[in-house]
């Protein structure tokens, strides 16, 4: 019976390929040294972790800058915003004048297991009607629930953060520049 010589696992093989041993000690101290490292470990409910500023959370709704105007419901890639309304006239405020109709707002709704949180609709709200809010909180056992209406829309408003300061070395705004050029 042929003998076949031992395999060394830190000499390659007869066919130039490493052994199979150097790999299995390369794995294992790698695994050695994640082991002797510190734990990273976020303990999430208890320690809320600190959000970098403005960042995205859930969408608020400012009702009273709403003039159902529809922009993000048509420009939502998703189609999860909807929107009713109705039209109200209003008297004329002088004699012989015009009455007035204007849109009052019925129903604002986000389905939050549809959006996809891109923030086109609120870019595309002309009246600052909607913004990000740093709020992640809001799973749900049902995903029927997920569907917030005007009201839970409007409760985030309070935790909307200040918008950043302006850098004073920077260019003035557009509306700076042509109040100072009157």
């Amino acid at each position: 019976m042929e003998q076949r010589p031992a395999v060394n696992a830190d000499e390659p093989a007869r066919d130039g390929a490493p052994g199979f041993g150097l790999g299995l000690v390369k794995g294992l101290a790698t695994t050695a040294r994640a082991l002797l490292r510190p734990a990273h470990t976020a303990e999430y409910p208890d320690v809320k972790p600190a959000l970098p500023p403005r960042s995205r959370g859930v969408i608020a709704l400012v009702e009273e800058n709403c003039t159902v105007c529809m922009l993000c419901a048509r420009e939502c890639p998703d189609w999860c915003i909807y929107i009713d309304s109705h039209k109200e006239t209003l008297p004329a405020t002088t004699e012989g004048g015009r009455d007035r109709q204007r849109n009052v707002l019925d129903r604002f709704a986000i389905d939050f297991s549809l959006c996809m949180y891109c923030g086109i609709c609120i870019e595309v709200c002309p009246f600052d009607a909607l913004f990000w809010t740093p709020e992640f909180e809001y799973a749900e056992h049902d995903i029927l629930s997920l569907m917030h209406e005007k009201e839970r829309l409007g409760e985030w408003v309070a935790t909307i953060p200040a918008p950043p300061a302006h850098d004073p070395n920077g260019e003035p705004s557009k509306e700076e520049s042509k109040a100072g050029g009157r």
